[in-house]
């Protein structure tokens, strides 16, 4: 494990030299080497001092490789327009660095060090590269949300210490004073909700989208929401009997939570903002699956989280190049895409139909898992699932049918070709979204 991270270390200076497709291609390769290096089976392994992965680790770091990649083959416009691409790459580079460290330490202070430090690098892309002036208002809800949700973590952190005398999370174990405390619970557990987001905390998430650049926001829905899934996963470990008795507050908040968020998108004319909100209600299953503590409940969250990764830094990658060539975001004139970008058409349509959980997409089995896991929990819910897919199925129908169909806008006289690093971009969010579900028993592994 430590290699990798000095390898990645050893990229800093190369970053600084401005060497743009240089830096892509060590990242990919860094992919590769780390992805056939992987021991698929749920035990920890590759242990070095502080550093190792399990299944559960090892997924979420190669997604973190893979979407900081795709980042830079992104942002071509920064390397077009020469606006700092030093800093730039410094930024993906420390993203990428923090994140494999969130996701690869054994020690519960340090996972909480790097949790907060992978917040720096956002902010800086989110006000530095932003287009607009609500960037900086965008900055501020992103760190205070954060910050906020997150001393109560530090603090029990402290108090697990005193019962444990250790942090490893090999070595968790409930103790009965644990038990007795049940805002423990909430210290524990808030920092990853507000991450996720959950509903009633997520108003940070569409600000944040909105006004950050595209690879602020591939990174944001790629892999920065992941990480409260991932501590939710690792904190309930110490927190399954109290999490029996109380979950069924944060399952009844979500479910609702995601209905309303879906009838929300039916109101959003702003595309980054319809996506930002649809992250909400993917999450919002992904929270009501994790929340039962069932073994499908809990291997289907994993699923949601690495195909929700994929499939929405996709469509934002898709948002960017209407952006790039209309000036322009809102579905009010972003009318008849089919007939100004024919070519592109067919990836609108094969990204939405992923994102509202049409087969063969990694999306449809975390769905059929996170929703049987649900419904054995209380077949009540099986009501608010259902108004919950239809109106996801809703709103992607909505984003697809009303920007592809329509009167072309008159401004627009002539049709437009993507780039070949466009369709390059797409293919390699799309394949591994539609093509890992043959190999999908290795997310039912880890635990």
């Amino acid at each position: 494990m430590m290699k990798f991270f000095f390898f990645s270390l050893f990229l800093i200076p190369l970053s600084m030299m401005g060497k743009f497709w240089l830096l892509q291609f060590c990242l990919f390769m860094l992919s590769y080497i780390f992805l056939f290096m992987g021991f698929y089976n749920n035990e920890w392994s590759h242990m070095s001092y502080y550093l190792s992965y399990d299944l559960l680790s090892f997924g979420l770091i190669i997604l973190s490789f893979w979407i900081c990649s795709l980042m830079i083959m992104s942002s071509k416009i920064i390397y077009e327009s020469k606006n700092f691409i030093n800093l730039f790459l410094l930024m993906v580079l420390l993203m990428m660095l923090f994140l494999y460290l969130t996701f690869s330490v054994m020690n519960f202070l340090l996972f909480y060090l790097f949790f907060e430090c992978s917040l720096i690098p956002v902010l800086f892309l989110i006000m530095g590269w932003g287009m607009q002036l609500d960037r900086i208002q965008a900055g501020l809800y992103l760190l205070f949300y954060t910050l906020f949700a997150s001393l109560p973590l530090l603090l029990s952190i402290i108090y697990i210490f005193n019962e444990n005398l250790t942090l490893c999370f090999l070595m968790f174990f409930e103790k009965k004073i644990l038990m007795s405390y049940i805002y423990m619970y909430m210290y524990l557990i808030m920092a990853f909700l507000v991450k996720m987001p959950m509903f009633l905390v997520h108003l940070w998430l569409p600000k944040a989208h909105v006004e950050a650049p595209i690879s602020g926001s591939m990174i944001l829905a790629g892999v920065m929401l992941k990480l409260g899934g991932y501590g939710l996963l690792r904190v309930f470990i110490i927190l399954v009997k109290l999490g029996s008795l109380l979950n069924f507050i944060l399952i009844s908040v979500s479910m609702l939570g995601g209905i309303f968020i879906s009838l929300i998108c039916l109101f959003q004319i702003d595309l980054k903002s319809l996506i930002a909100y649809s992250s909400v209600a993917h999450m919002s299953m992904l929270l009501g699956g994790l929340m039962t503590l069932f073994h499908w409940g809990v291997c289907g969250s994993f699923l949601m989280m690495i195909s929700h990764g994929l499939c929405s830094s996709g469509m934002f990658c898709l948002v960017n190049i209407i952006y790039e060539r209309i000036g322009s975001r809102s579905i009010l004139i972003n009318k008849g895409l089919i007939n100004f970008m024919p070519s592109m058409s067919l990836w609108w349509f094969m990204l939405c139909s992923s994102n509202m959980a049409a087969p063969p997409s990694l999306n449809l089995m975390a769905e059929i898992m996170l929703i049987n896991s649900m419904v054995s929990w209380n077949l009540i819910l099986m009501y608010l699932l259902m108004f919950l897919s239809f109106f996801s199925a809703s709103y992607t129908l909505y984003l697809y049918s009303f920007t592809q169909h329509g009167k072309l806008n008159f401004n627009l006289y002539s049709f437009s070709q993507g780039y070949l690093c466009e369709y390059l971009l797409l293919i390699l969010h799309w394949i591994p979204l539609n093509f890992l579900i043959l190999n999908s028993e290795l997310f039912n592994l880890w635990i």
